[in-house]
């Protein structure tokens, strides 16, 4: 059964990006596979359009072309960030379910960080945020990592809403018989996979314990550290809403754990600088106990958005300074 609200906002149209397609296509015009610069897919009753991909990195710049392909199959926006853990959950599943369906929607990747246009004018407040496009008209569809399952149901629903539209087209990879199948990608290790199969059914204690196992034997395997990180943010938020978080935080101040989470809530929705903030406010006025959860808190969180990233670095000098 199609979710309802699909309807009323595929009806509505909830975000206007007509001033971004409209700056885009004054700008650059590009010309569209098989077509002339600028005009809409044109394409015979059963026949594919050429694309260069089923998943395309998308830029402020790009957008237009995209959008226009619209037209054809519904195009699911992935908007997201290199610092966001959940969204490298949630963005092999997108890409996974893209290459299932085999050129029935398309799925466009947003850097957040890069493209500040299309995040303003998808209002990305908080990542991974995943819009579909359907004839033009941008879709809402969900906010935060989703197990596989989940995820599917959305993208039937898509389809089912697009159907309604008369957007039932194909896309399909331009020359790919001449090309050749591309090399598969390197096998993950045991642990590693094991940890993504569990992360796609919602088995976050399953997938931490794999990566547990994957440190035993090598303590210096960083993508276990940070993998291993991501996982226990999504354990920790699983279950949890939004509004419940912050309610509760906000009815007991004292309550370390209560704050912990809406840390937890903050660094997954991309308010970096907020999360490690709210930590490093709180240090002072606790217990030796209370420090020492607050610290490996601040290094786990450290580790799921990147140990190089200048957020970090300045919060770790922050800590450091309290501790010592």
């Amino acid at each position: 059964m199609t979710d309802p609200r699909l309807n009323s906002l595929l009806a509505g149209g909830a975000v206007d990006l007509s001033p971004l397609v409209a700056k885009n296509q004054q700008a650059a015009r590009p010309a569209q596979p098989g077509g002339t610069p600028g005009a809409q897919p044109s394409v015979a009753q059963g026949e594919a359009v050429p694309v260069p991909s089923l998943i395309v990195d998308v830029t402020d710049e790009t957008f237009a072309q995209i959008a226009q392909l619209s037209t054809v199959v519904p195009v699911i926006v992935d908007l997201w960030a290199e610092w966001c853990g959940p969204c490298k959950q949630l963005g092999p599943i997108l890409e996974k379910l893209t290459l299932e369906l085999d050129g029935k929607v398309l799925l466009a990747k947003v850097d957040v960080d890069s493209n500040p246009g299309l995040s303003q004018a998808f209002q990305a407040q908080s990542i991974p945020m995943v819009v579909a496009i359907i004839a033009g008209k941008p879709v809402p569809l969900f906010q935060g990592a989703l197990p596989e399952a989940e995820v599917v149901q959305v993208f039937n629903q898509v389809l089912d809403v697009a159907a309604q539209a008369g957007v039932t087209g194909r896309v399909q990879v331009a020359d790919a018989s001449a090309e050749g199948e591309e090399p598969a990608p390197a096998p993950l290790p045991p642990h590693h996979q094991e940890a993504f199969e569990a992360i796609e059914r919602g088995d976050y204690p399953a997938a931490k314990e794999e990566y547990r196992k994957a440190l035993v034997n090598n303590p210096r395997d960083v993508e276990a550290v940070a993998g291993l990180a991501q996982v226990s943010l999504l354990d920790r938020l699983s279950g949890k809403t939004l509004d419940e978080i912050r309610a509760r935080a906000a009815a007991n101040p004292a309550d370390l754990d209560a704050q912990l989470d809406v840390a937890d809530l903050d660094l997954s929705g991309g308010h970096i600088e907020d999360a490690f903030d709210r930590l490093l406010q709180l240090f002072t006025d606790l217990d030796q106990d209370g420090k020492d959860r607050v610290r490996e808190r601040m290094l786990e969180l450290f580790d799921v958005v990147g140990v190089t990233d200048p957020r970090v670095l300045a919060a770790r000098r922050s800590l450091t300074a309290l501790l010592y």
